[in-house]
């Protein structure tokens, strides 16, 4: 693993219980990198993002993450591991009971934070970042999905992490929408976080070059180092991964 790689897998097989998803999986990306992973539906995408945050575990092949050995992690180290990676998911997971701020202060006081003056910086500083600074006091229900989903960019960034993993982000909204999104990403990719964006939009590929790496055939694969030289037709007709 050279000093600027974030993850690293190596014949790494992805499970699902029994299920052998991915094999001989051999990945490496840097620090900084924005890397689309696309693939069919069931290919494997979201088993592969799962495993990097040690929510399927690894036990064939080796893989490190943020300085985190995943066949021997522990259980106690899961939260510090997660600590450095942000998720975002496609269904947005907000709170519903309570406004985007309390959604915001809620993860932090999970993750350990206690100052006040800090806590209400932090969620400040955030959702200045996605444009959403004047919004803190709305509910979910009150914003667009859209709106959302840039809400959900600013609890991935709370606790300031290595890595984001953006699990079909845009998969709910419309295009100018998830054009603005993918923008976004990108912007706060050029900060120094690697993202690593599972995506079936493949319109997106070419608007917002960046790496591009494939689920296919219980394989991983190098698609482009820059850009969506190739672009796979599919259907949305497989089981679910």
């Amino acid at each position: 693993m050279s000093e600027t790689s974030i993850i690293k897998l190596n014949n790494a097989i992805i499970r699902q219980a029994d299920n052998i998803i991915l094999k001989d999986v051999d990945l490496e990306i840097e620090k900084g990198e924005f890397v689309y992973l696309i693939g069919r539906v069931g290919s494997g995408k979201s088993s592969l993002l799962k495993t990097l945050y040690a929510d399927l575990p690894l036990k064939d092949g080796s893989g490190k993450v943020v300085g985190y050995y995943l066949p021997m992690i522990k259980n106690k180290q899961v939260p510090f591991l997660r600590r450095k990676i942000g998720i975002i998911f496609q269904d947005f997971q907000l709170l519903t009971d309570r406004n985007i701020e309390d959604n915001l202060l809620f993860v932090l006081k999970a993750t350990g934070w206690k100052n006040s003056n800090d806590i209400k910086s932090r969620i400040s500083e955030v959702l200045e970042k996605v444009k959403m600074n004047n919004k803190g006091y709305k509910m979910p229900h009150e914003l667009s999905g859209g709106e959302q989903q840039r809400v959900v960019i600013a609890r991935a960034l709370l606790n300031s992490p290595d890595i984001i993993l953006a699990d079909e982000p845009t998969g709910n909204l419309d295009p100018e929408t998830s054009d603005d999104l993918v923008k976004l990403l990108h912007d706060i990719s050029k900060s120094g976080k690697t993202i690593i964006m599972a995506t079936h939009q493949h319109d997106l590929l070419a608007k917002f070059p960046a790496r591009v790496i494939e689920c296919k055939d219980s394989q991983v694969i190098e698609i482009s180092k820059n850009t969506a030289e190739t672009v796979i037709d599919f259907t949305e007709t497989e089981t679910l991964d």
